[in-house]
């Protein structure tokens, strides 16, 4: 099952519809519900990621019997540092998104303990792609 998801970079009143029909989706293919919980988690971070610091992003939806794959290519300022990115706490996100209570620094490390694979790759000036791969056991 493929599927295509479109996130608009700070449309914060949309953000989650994403996550959420992936949800849905792992729900009716019968996922084991914590797959399905350990996916919709990292992909609403993901999906939160684009929404504060990009300007648009496709989320894809992979599933079969054995692994769920979720791919978030953005198009964005990238990341500089991938690494220091990685560290729970650290954060870019500006002010104004913070006093709503995003951007706490833990989306990344969230999107790594839920999957059980991560890639990141990122150009600045260009954008950021994430791999998540999920056993779906």
């Amino acid at each position: 099952m493929h599927f295509v998801f479109e996130v608009q970079g700070g449309d914060f009143n949309k953000a989650g519809d994403a996550s959420s029909k992936v949800k849905k989706i792992l729900q009716q293919i019968g996922s084991d519900s914590a797959v399905v919980r350990r996916v919709a988690v990292a992909c609403y971070e993901a999906e939160m990621n684009v929404v504060i610091h990009a300007h648009h992003a496709f989320v894809t939806l992979d599933a079969d019997i054995n692994q769920v794959m979720i791919v978030v290519e953005d198009e964005g300022p990238g990341i500089e540092d991938i690494e220091m990115a990685m560290t729970p706490g650290f954060s870019t996100a500006p002010d104004y998104v913070r006093e709503m209570g995003f951007g706490a620094g833990m989306g990344l490390p969230n999107m790594k303990n839920c999957s059980s694979q991560m890639e990141i790759t990122s150009r600045r000036g260009v954008g950021t792609t994430v791999r998540m791969v999920f056993d779906n056991a």
